[in-house]
């Protein structure tokens, strides 16, 4: 099954999923539910004020639930989304999409939460819009949160050179408008293909077909022609329009407020929605929102630096780095590794990284105690210390210079030195230790 509902389904199976059956409000009350829940558990709020919409949040908060949501075991969820993204494969099409049960042409119908006090008002932001390569001629899926601005119109962020925004500045300078579609809530392995930054033009629901093996189907928009997931519960068409903007500013992944910008204006043609829909709300700045941003560009890491370093083991982007701006990355040493080309390769990978450590194959990428411990034991800050200064950065990050997109970067060397006896950075083991469990000894 390739439908949200389907997930859910599984969810509910492996008691992942807590339903809210009490009345509740868009207004902070559904945020701040979620907020504390962060990673533990999906929610389903089943009545929503004045809606008749129902609403899911944290469908994706911890890596057990991504690794469900592309049909793998934790340890295997990079290996699965590198063999999805490497052996891609076209979704069916069909006449006809489940969404087109029901139609209307007024965006207030949808339960679009406010989320944080300082935010210009409330956003979609499971939102993912879907338009036509200029060049290649194929279709393009990505992430972007809408700004309600009355009951048509919506303001898209955009990241400037990103594919959505290259096919906007295009039909821009032909004078045009640009038709897109927009979903929102479909299963979490579209998201996942959305959110990764694939090649220019290249389809990401092809990756996302491929992970949900081959049993993806699309349905055509009547008005943008747009292919979209048969199953989403929500598809919206219409067109961002070439001279509007409006302003708008928003809680980003590390949970601060971005800047004010000017950005696009969305016109809607039509919504359409299933019968007894699910919209899907994603917490900015939480467990979801990271993993959804942060897993694909981690898969990415993994891919290109075991390609390069055949010594790599792991990389993990830490949730203390906000799954976006540090990086761990374990090897097994040799002795001709060179840990500062492994630094910068890491950096040249995914700009936005901000700090990269490096660590042994004994040293869990994943614990924070562990790097901390391989810091302490393993570091010295005269020779495994890499600064790089005034190179690109990511916009998100307050203490950079975010108009020039200029930050600093550190690479840590925390690997063992080859050079020193080896019998002192050996972590001592307890024999048999794996196999007790205090339940046997606690027992009153």
């Amino acid at each position: 099954m390739t439908d949200l509902r389907s997930y859910l389904g599984l969810l509910k199976k492996t008691g992942d999923l807590k339903t809210i059956k009490r009345n509740v409000s868009t207004k902070y009350e559904i945020a701040a539910v979620t907020s504390k829940v962060d990673g533990s558990h999906a929610l389903l709020f089943e009545k929503i004020n004045g809606k008749k919409f129902r609403l899911v949040s944290n469908l994706v908060g911890t890596r057990a639930r991504f690794a469900q949501a592309v049909g793998s075991q934790e340890p295997n969820i990079h290996e699965k989304v590198i063999r999805a993204i490497e052996h891609s494969q076209k979704p069916k099409k069909i006449s006809k999409g489940q969404f087109m049960e029901n139609h209307s042409s007024d965006i207030s119908i949808l339960p679009i939460v406010s989320h944080f006090e300082k935010e210009p008002g409330p956003f979609i932001t499971s939102s993912i819009i879907y338009s036509k390569n200029p060049e290649k001629g194929t279709q393009n899926s990505s992430f972007h949160r809408l700004l309600p601005l009355d009951k048509k119109h919506f303001s898209v962020r955009m990241v400037e050179g990103r594919d959505l925004h290259r096919a906007f500045m295009h039909a821009k300078k032909q004078n045009k408008d640009l038709k897109v579609a927009i979903t929102i809530g479909v299963h979490p392995a579209i998201s996942i293909a959305g959110a990764y930054q694939a090649d220019w033009g290249k389809d990401e629901l092809d990756i996302a077909n491929s992970i949900l093996g081959g049993k993806l189907r699309l349905a055509e928009c009547p008005y943008s022609g747009m292919f979209v997931p048969s199953g989403a519960e929500i598809v919206m068409e219409g067109r961002i329009l070439r001279n509007k903007t409006h302003k708008e500013w928003m809680v980003e992944m590390l949970r601060t407020y971005d800047f004010a910008r000017l950005q696009p204006v969305f016109e809607l043609e039509s919504l359409y929605y299933r019968n007894n829909p699910i919209f899907h709300d994603v917490l900015s700045g939480y467990s979801e929102h990271r993993l959804l941003m942060g897993m694909p560009i981690e898969a990415k890491l993994n891919r290109n630096l075991k390609k390069a370093f055949p010594q790599t083991k792991q990389v993990s982007m830490t949730n203390g780095g906000c799954n976006w701006l540090h990086a761990v990355v374990q090897i097994k040493k040799r002795k001709e590794t060179d840990v500062k080309y492994i630094i910068k390769k890491t950096f040249e990978t995914h700009r936005s990284l901000k700090m990269v450590t490096i660590v042994d194959d004994d040293i869990n990428p994943n614990d924070a105690v562990s790097v901390e411990y391989a810091i302490a034991t393993r570091f010295q800050a005269d020779r495994g210390l890499l600064i790089i200064k005034n190179v690109r950065g990511s916009s998100l990050d307050p203490s950079s210079d975010q108009k020039r997109l200029k930050t600093a970067k550190l690479g840590i060397d925390a690997t063992k030195s080859l050079s020193k006896r080896k019998e002192g950075f050996e972590i001592a083991k307890i024999p048999k230790q794996d196999k007790i469990f205090l339940k046997d000894y606690l027992k009153s």
